[in-house]
């Protein structure tokens, strides 16, 4: 994930408007005079808003303190509002939400009091709420939030302020993600772009439309966020606004890293170096450089921009913004070291560089910012191997974060605290702290989008390997049931966290599933990947959890698991693809094998965790024969996301979307024709085909039609990004998102549910590790108790023959779906012409397999 501004992703600060806390200063109630004119009162809340967007936050409300009082004191109401706003503001900085809310709650009582006697400020007013709206929302209170910042809303409207109107709106769509609810979010975030268009150009729609570009980056709509920033951007040219460029710039250079684009990032941000007067917005880019420079391994490159930017931080003044730049430097050093061993010879200056830090931080009393200081101090110690000291700073750290409620840093400085005990051989503590992290990361779900990205946040960084090094703790040495139970309900937590990652959402709602009670003929096989070896968790219904290993590095299991992937492909010699596959089933199965026979097991279900997902379970091969002519076969992205309920085969009804024509530059599959004729003879069908087949016709048939069945035979790719993950129609491509709010426009309560989504000629991205996260969120996401799909490109001619030979079997009764798909796989492999996996072992199930 890309760098945005420190100002705009404080997590202190979560509203999604880049320009809150300067919209919200500069709205204030001063006269236009110099400053030699000022009454006391107004001297004091100019110094205060001054210090402010410096970033010394203490020093800001000693100043707004001392306002209060003064305009206390003159019986001046209005601005004594205002200073308290401005407080509540100064105290939500520095963490302490008891004197934030105090604050802003006597503000907006002197100004309803106001209001009664028609004296109020709607501008005032609207600032007010707008405070208090970030307070609740940092608070965990998102229903007060949106309550607020509808407030808000209202007043900055009465005020004839657009922007701040704008701002109230974006701000509502982060209370309602929050929430949980997504599609409102998204629903306000559309309706306010569609009002922006029609305004004519302005500074203030330049600013709104730059603030809803930042909001469209952070909830994953990259695409809609390049082109928002870019109208922003055009209206700036057309007013010959500098200053607000090269912050758009900085802005689409986010937008472009996210979107993997590092070359256009790096001309984004080398756009804000060359033309912004500003110091700290120049660093900011610049950092954002040196990291792209990290990511793309350019470390000459990264190396000599680092070295620059370390000389500039001296001419910084202390504030938070300049101690995050010193994290973030050291940050990005201690990447350059990890990549370039010749670097490690700077760790000295480096530790001196984040002490100077803690110090500023301390003088400042800012503790989220001193946490954070100290978390990384911690972090070079113990890359030195000195212990002692960097357990000492970071259980500091932790302490800190816990009393301002910092969850992101308690996290993260928790799970330092776990590291340094595991290396001292405290086991026990170590795990502790592990869990403690996670149960963090668990209550962060709503805003792990969003954190941390002023110090680079990552999710395969800073969120996947707490995860995987808990679980490697409690697979240690013949682990208890405890450990065993501890460790698979970890790699349950982990696949929800990938999904919530791959969506920017938290919008799965895990429900703890007992297997006996899914099915008792069914075993769920857990391998984990870890750095020295292969750990497999097996849960057999009744019966204790069992485990196994195989010593390899994660890097030889990626490239046995990429040699299988490659094996299957029809023109590789027969005898190199058994062997691979017969490598992985030992890893897998064997150790498994008497008790599977023992317990009378019929279906096997695989929570694959990382390059595992890529290659097909039913083609793994015992040295006689494959998996699939012993065991159905379903694929799970986790147990937590499953629903315990069988196949109705006598209400089986199928919607069909198909393309057999060429469209958009994907070629013509001849074969859909025939494999949609072929199903509507064996099951009741609805077929929307070729040109019938567009994006409103699909969503108008699935809110008009009942069907338990939706069959969408047509090109699609899954990717690891949700929105690169998409299925082709007539006129467009329908994004993942997209087809999830079409299907859960059906009514629940008059619709059938939708116990199967058949995707036929989609397949993975190619070179994407990761892509078959795509089709768990595909699963997941559209409301489908289960997901056919295909893990590459089958033949068109085949795959059509495949999926009349599935639902001849589906429609059978008692048969279950992974059993449909099995036998259809071994008509596959019993017939000379298909016979090969390549033809048969792309199908996977996942989900319910019942």
């Amino acid at each position: 994930m890309a760098n945005t501004s420190v100002s705009a992703q404080d997590k202190d600060n979560l509203p999604l408007v880049k320009s809150l806390d300067v919209n919200i200063l500069a709205d204030a109630n001063l006269p236009p005079k110099s400053v030699d004119n000022f009454t006391d009162g107004q001297y004091q809340i100019h110094q205060g808003r001054n210090l402010f967007a410096l970033g010394r936050f203490a020093e800001a409300v000693e100043f707004w303190q001392s306002a209060a009082v003064n305009f206390k004191n003159q019986g001046d109401d209005i601005n004594q509002a205002w200073s308290l706003s401005y407080l509540s503001l100064g105290y939500q900085k520095l963490g302490d939400w008891q004197k934030a809310e105090i604050a802003i709650n006597n503000s907006l009582e002197i100004l309803q009091h106001l209001q009664k006697q028609k004296k109020a400020n709607a501008a005032i007013l609207a600032v007010a709420f707008n405070t208090q709206g970030n307070l609740k929302l940092a608070m965990g209170k998102a229903e007060d939030a949106l309550q607020a910042w509808q407030y808000a809303e209202s007043a900055y409207a009465k005020a004839g302020d657009e922007v701040g109107k704008v701002g109230s709106q974006i701000n509502q769509a982060q209370a309602m993600q929050t929430l949980g609810f997504y599609r409102r979010a998204q629903k306000l975030l559309v309706d306010v772009n569609g009002k922006l268009q029609n305004q004519p150009d302005s500074l203030i729609k330049a600013k709104a439309l730059h603030s809803l570009g930042v909001a469209f980056q952070l909830v994953g709509e990259l695409k809609t966020s390049e082109e928002v920033l870019e109208q922003s951007l055009k209206i700036s040219d057309r007013l010959n606004d500098s200053t607000d460029k090269t912050d758009i710039f900085l802005s689409l250079g986010n937008t472009a890293r996210d979107l993997q684009q590092p070359t256009v990032a790096l001309d984004y941000y080398q756009k804000v170096v060359t033309q912004t007067t500003n110091l700290q917005l120049r660093l900011e880019a610049q950092l954002n450089q040196a990291s792209v420079y990290l990511e793309t391994q350019e470390i000459e490159a990264a190396k000599v921009l680092l070295l620059q930017i370390k000389s500039q931080l001296n001419n910084l003044p202390s504030s938070r913004m300049s101690i995050y730049a010193k994290v973030n430097l050291v940050h990005n050093f201690t990447k350059l070291a990890k990549l370039d061993r010749s670097n490690y010879q700077l760790y000295p200056e480096l530790a001196q560089i984040m002490a100077l830090a803690v110090q500023q931080a301390e003088n400042l009393q800012d503790l989220r910012a001193e946490a954070y200081a100290l978390h990384e101090l911690a972090k070079l110690y113990s890359e030195r191997q000195q212990l002692s000291d960097a357990l000492k700073l970071s259980k500091k750290a932790l302490k800190l974060a816990q009393e301002i409620n910092a969850n992101d840093i308690s996290y993260q400085a928790a799970w330092q605290v776990g590291k340094i005990l595991k290396q001292q051989g405290d086991i026990p503590g170590a795990i502790a702290s592990y869990d403690y992290s996670i149960r963090t990361l668990k209550s962060l779900r709503s805003d792990l989008v969003a954190i941390n990205r002023d110090v680079q946040f990552s999710f395969q960084e800073s969120v996947e390997p707490v995860y995987r090094e808990l679980v490697d703790l409690l697979l240690q040495s013949q682990p208890s049931q405890k450990n065993l139970k501890q460790a698979r309900e970890t790699i349950e937590a982990l696949k929800i966290a990938e999904l919530d990652n791959f969506f920017r959402e938290a919008c799965l709602n895990a429900q703890p599933e007992q297997l006996d009670k899914i099915d008792k003929q069914a075993a769920v096989i857990y391998p984990i990947i870890l750095g020295d070896r292969l750990e497999v968790i097996v849960s057999i219904p009744g019966q204790p959890l069992s485990n196994y290993q195989t010593v390899l590095s994660a890097e030889q299991i990626n490239q046995i698991v990429q040699q299988m992937r490659q094996s299957l492909n029809p023109v590789i010699a027969n005898e190199e693809r058994l062997s691979v596959s017969q490598k992985i089933y030992d890893w897998l199965i064997r150790p498994a094998e008497s008790q599977l026979t023992k317990h009378n097991i019929k279906t096997l279900a695989f929570v694959l965790d990382g390059s595992l997902r890529n290659i097909p379970m039913a083609a793994l091969y015992d040295g006689k024969q494959y998996l699939i002519e012993k065991y159905s076969v379903a694929l799970s992205p986790g147990m937590q996301l499953m629903s315990a309920r069988s196949l109705q085969q006598e209400n089986i009804s199928v919607m069909t979307a198909a393309l057999s024509e060429a469209r958009q530059g994907f070629k013509a599959l001849p074969g859909v024709k025939s494999e949609v004729t072929e199903i509507a003879s064996e099951v009741t069908t609805k077929v929307l085909l070729n040109e019938n087949f567009t994006d409103a016709s699909l969503q108008q048939a699935i809110k008009s039609t009942p069907f338990s069945v939706l069959h969408l035979a047509t090109h699609g790719q899954f990717s690891s990004k949700s929105d690169e993950t998409f299925i082709l129609s007539w006129n467009d491509r329908i994004n993942i998102k997209q087809l999830s709010e079409f299907l859960k426009s059906r009514n629940e309560l008059e619709s059938t549910p939708l116990e199967l989504m058949v995707l036929s000629a989609c397949q993975t991205a190619k070179g994407d590790n990761r892509a078959i996260l795509g089709l768990a969120g595909v699963a997941v996401r559209s409301g489908a108790r289960s997901t056919l799909a295909t893990l590459w490109a089958v033949k068109d001619d085949s795959t059509a023959k495949f999926m009349v030979e599935f639902y001849k079997h589906l429609r059978k009764p008692g048969v279950s779906k992974a059993e449909a798909l099995r036998q259809a796989q071994i008509s596959f492999l019993q017939d000379a012409n298909f016979q090969h996996p390549f033809y048969w072992s792309a199908f996977v199930l996942v989900g319910n397999w019942l």
